[in-house]
């Protein structure tokens, strides 16, 4: 695991490398389409399974009575996450944007592709779970419990199942450029050094501190941090702590006197052509929105 880490960690780099659009967004725009539809392909063929019906019906029909306040602080982490708000990386991406469209007609295309793909992948995996007996409370090793059985179902299944894990692949780097590029963005406007610079700089430190995530669950499994696994730790610090955290400052950056102020930030989200951010939404984000974050933030400490 350390050497494939050493291997993700310079092939992301290097896609950093070459710049946002040299790089990183001409190798992720093929793949993220191809995946897209391959995504639409599985979900088709996962309906039909014998015994799938168990299965939607569990994804989409729900169950009030397990809604709780730790149900609604997971669902708005893993919105955190998805989106990459948190920690800087949509804010980093955004800024290479053209000024053709407004922030507000993106950021609704964003959430409604990101929405889109939650839901395909639920109508993979719930109703082969159903059909195969796998526990949906199995978690992310859901994707390789459930998908290999649909891939032996399907014709052609070695062929689409390898695609498929390809561009998996991709979409984890997507991921891991998205982190770098908010770590080599900030050093290059901070300290004025050249994009190759700060990735040759970067590159050993990210290595360091990614050691414990790639030893977590073998060299280093009995290793107990507050009664937590080092990877259960890092999860709780990033998911718990750092993506809540980081969307109050944020969040009140964007509407505080003290930051940009919401003046200066209804100029920049409205410019272009698209939908336009109104101004009496003003009392939601800097009251109501920020009162959200922090109760998500507070339940997950508790």
């Amino acid at each position: 695991l350390t050497f494939w880490a050493i291997v993700a960690i310079v092939i992301s780099f290097g896609a950093c490398g070459f710049g946002l659009q040299k790089g990183i967004e001409k190798v992720t725009k093929v793949m993220m389409i191809a995946l897209l539809a391959l995504i639409v392909v599985l979900a088709v063929h996962s309906l039909p399974l014998p015994g799938a019906a168990e299965g939607l019906k569990f994804y989409l029909v729900p169950d009030f009575g397990k809604i709780d306040g730790s149900v609604v602080v997971g669902a708005m982490n893993q919105a955190f996450f998805t989106l990459s708000v948190g920690q800087g990386s949509m804010e980093i991406f955004a800024s290479y944007m053209s000024r053709n469209n407004t922030l507000g007609g993106e950021a609704v295309r964003i959430t409604a592709l990101d929405t889109f793909v939650a839901l395909m992948a639920g109508l993979i995996i719930f109703p082969a779970c159903s059909a195969f007996g796998v526990e949906p409370s199995e978690g992310p090793s859901l994707i390789f419990v459930t998908l290999p059985n649909v891939f032996i179902n399907m014709s052609f299944g070695q062929f689409w199942g390898s695609l498929f894990f390809v561009f998996m692949t991709f979409a984890s780097f997507s991921t891991v450029t998205a982190v770098f590029e908010s770590l080599i963005g900030n050093c290059m406007d901070d300290f004025g050094w050249s994009r190759k610079k700060t990735v040759l700089i970067l590159l050993p430190f990210v290595f360091l501190g990614s050691i414990p995530c790639a030893l977590g669950f073998n060299v280093w499994s009995d290793v107990q941090i507050a009664g937590k696994g080092i990877l259960d730790m890092e999860d709780f610090l990033v998911s718990g702590l750092i993506l809540p955290l980081g969307s109050i400052i944020f969040a009140l950056f964007c509407v505080s006197k003290y930051g940009w102020g919401f003046d200066k930030y209804l100029e920049e989200v409205n410019t272009g052509t698209g939908m336009k951010m109104p101004r009496w939404i003003r009392p939601y984000f800097c009251y109501v929105l920020p009162l959200l974050i922090l109760f998500v933030l507070v339940k997950g400490l508790m």
